[in-house]
C-alpha cells in the first residue's frame, strides 16, 4: 500500500470514561455526534482495558503488550516502557506525519511528533491566554473534587476546546500527499468533575442513571474497596451524599467532549471519508457505585470495561460480541495498513472482524486484565506512608496500598475470575450479578466453570510472557497474531 493509498487516522481518546454511558451503549444521550459517526463502524461492547490505571493502559495501547510485559505498572514509570516497535514507530515507518494534542501520560514526548500541543493534565494545560490561566487555577482549586455549581468560565476555556483547537491547527500543517495520524487525548471525563452551562444543567440530578449499588454492599467486597472508602470519607466526610451531582457533571462532560469532537469532524469535512477513526478510553470510573469515586480498588467491570469503536474505509457497520482489549489496537492498525505486526506484540489483530468475518471462540472467547505494581499486598488494617498525607482533603486513589501486590482478571463468556498474590480468588456470573457481589468460587455447582477459567487464565499468563528481546531463535507466529485459532 503506497502512502497516498493509506487512510488518515484519527485516534479519539477520553480518560476514565465508563462503558455504557452513551445512547449507543444503552445509556443517556451524552455523545450523539460520536454515536452517529460510529453507527457506520464496528463497535465492541465487550472491550476491556489491560489495566485500570492511566499510564499502564496507555502504554498497552501504544505497544500492544500487557503491563507485565511492557513493565509500566504505575503512573510514575512511563519512561521504563519495554517494547521493540510501538504505534508511533509503525506509523512513522509507514509514511505518516504524527500529531498529538491533549493529555500524554505515556512514554513518548513532544520530540516524537511532528506537532505536539500539550501537555494537558487534569488541572490545566499550556498557553498564555489570561482566561486559560485563570480557569486552570480554578481547576486546581477543585482538588479533583465535584463542583456543586456551574463552572464560572466559558466553553472556550475548557481543555477539550483547547485540545481540538490544537488538533485543527495541526491539520493545517499536513501535506496533501502524505497521510496523517492525529491523536486527540482528552483529560475528561476524569476528575475534577466540572462543566459550565449549558452542560451543567443538561442532565438533571434527578434523572441520572441510578447507581447499581451503594456503600451498603462494601462488606461483600474485597478489602481494597473498604480501605479506599474509609480513606475518602476521612478526608471528605459526607462526599457520597452528592453522587447524583457527580454523575450529572460527568454526563455533561461527555456532551462537552462530543461537541468538541463535532468541531473537528466539521473541519475535516470530506476528509472523513478516507479516515480511520478509533474511539477508546483508558479505563472506567466507579461513578458512585459501591459509594466510591474515580477508580483505585479491585477490577470491577465499572473500571475494566471500556468503549471501543472503529470506523473507516472497508469497515463493515456492525456490533461484535467478541471479548477484545486495547492491546489489540496496535496489531489491528498494523494489519489494516498492510504492515507486519511488530515483534513482542501480544494483542490480536481485529482486522478480519472489521471486515465482517467470523472469529474463533478459542481466540476471542476470553480476555485478560492486570493490576498491581508488585510486591506483597497490604492488608485492610495497614496505613503505610503514602505519597500524600493522611490528613487534609487531598488524596490519590492510586497509591501504595490500593495498587499493592498483583491481581489478575480473566473474563470468559458470562463469567469473571479474579485472583491475587495472596491466593484469594473471586468468581462472578456477570449476567446474573453485574455488580459482582456474589462470589461463586466455593460453589460446587460452579466447580467446572472455575476449573475451566483457571486453565484459560494460565494460557493467558503464558501469552503475556515477554517474547523480547529477540535472539537467534525464530518464534512461530500465526496469521493475525491469533495464537489459539
Amino acid at each position: 500500500m503506497t502512502s497516498t493509498d493509506q487512510p488518515n487516522i484519527v485516534l479519539l481518546m477520553t480518560d476514565q470514561q465508563r462503558a455504557g454511558f452513551t445512547a449507543a451503549e444503552g445509556g443517556p444521550d451524552t455523545m450523539p455526534r460520536l454515536d452517529r459517526l460510529f453507527a457506520d463502524g464496528a463497535r465492541f461492547p465487550r472491550a476491556y482495558t489491560s489495566s485500570p490505571v492511566c499510564v499502564p493502559a496507555r502504554t498497552s495501547l501504544l505497544t500492544g503488550r500487557f503491563p507485565s510485559a511492557h513493565g509500566v505498572r504505575q503512573n510514575s514509570t512511563a519512561e521504563f516502557a519495554r517494547y521493540a516497535t510501538d504505534l508511533l514507530d509503525l506509523l512513522r515507518g509507514a509514511g505518516y506525519s504524527l500529531h498529538f494534542s491533549g493529555k500524554p501520560h505515556m512514554h513518548r514526548g513532544p520530540a516524537d511528533f511532528d506537532t505536539f500541543n500539550g501537555p494537558y493534565l487534569h488541572d490545566g494545560g499550556p498557553g498564555t491566554d489570561s482566561e486559560h490561566a485563570e480557569f486552570d487555577a480554578w481547576l486546581r482549586g477543585l482538588d479533583h473534587g465535584v463542583a456543586a455549581e456551574p463552572t464560572p468560565f466559558g466553553v472556550e476555556a475548557q481543555l477539550p476546546y483547547r485540545i481540538v483547537d490544537g488538533g485543527i491547527e495541526a491539520l493545517g500543517t499536513t501535506a496533501a500527499e502524505r497521510p496523517f495520524f492525529l491523536w486527540l487525548s482528552f483529560p475528561e471525563p476524569h476528575n475534577p468533575y466540572q462543566v459550565p452551562e449549558p452542560y451543567f444543567s443538561m442532565f438533571a440530578e434527578a434523572d441520572v442513571p441510578e447507581r447499581a449499588v451503594g456503600p451498603e454492599v462494601l462488606d461483600r467486597l474485597g478489602w481494597r474497596y473498604r480501605w479506599l472508602r474509609r480513606l475518602i470519607e476521612d478526608k471528605r466526610p459526607g462526599y457520597d451524599e452528592h453522587w447524583r451531582r457527580y454523575r450529572a457533571n460527568y454526563l455533561g462532560m461527555l456532551r462537552l467532549i462530543d461537541d468538541q469532537v463535532g468541531r473537528l469532524l466539521d473541519h475535516l469535512g470530506d476528509r472523513c471519508e478516507n479516515t480511520l477513526f478509533v474511539f477508546v478510553t483508558d479505563h472506567g470510573d466507579f461513578l458512585g457505585d459501591y459509594g466510591l469515586q474515580r477508580k483505585g480498588a479491585g477490577m470491577s467491570d465499572a473500571l475494566m470495561r471500556i468503549p471501543l469503536a472503529l470506523r473507516g474505509p472497508g469497515i463493515v457497520p456492525q456490533r461484535r460480541d467478541e471479548l477484545v482489549s486495547m492491546v489489540d489496537l496496535l496489531p489491528t492498525i498494523a494489519e489494516w495498513l498492510g504492515e507486519p505486526i511488530p515483534a513482542g506484540v501480544q494483542g490480536r489483530s481485529l482486522a478480519p472482524l472489521l471486515r465482517g468475518e467470523g472469529a474463533p471462540g478459542a481466540e476471542f472467547g476470553s480476555i485478560l486484565g492486570e493490576s498491581g505494581f508488585g510486591g506483597v499486598s497490604y492488608a485492610e488494617s495497614d496505613r503505610p506512608p503514602l505519597h500524600f498525607p493522611y490528613d487534609g482533603p487531598t488524596f490519590d486513589e492510586l497509591n501504595s496500598v490500593t495498587m499493592s501486590g498483583e491481581t489478575r482478571m480473566l473474563v470468559c463468556g458470562r463469567y469473571k475470575l479474579v485472583v491475587d498474590d495472596t491466593g484469594d480468588e473471586l468468581l462472578y456470573d456477570l449476567e446474573r450479578d453485574p455488580a459482582e457481589l456474589e462470589d461463586l468460587s466455593d460453589d460446587p455447582a460452579h466447580g467446572e466453570v472455575r476449573a475451566d477459567l483457571h486453565r484459560r487464565l494460565v494460557q493467558w499468563l503464558l501469552r503475556a510472557a515477554d517474547d523480547l528481546p529477540e535472539g537467534h531463535y525464530r518464534p512461530n507466529h500465526r496469521p493475525h497474531n491469533w495464537r489459539w485459532a
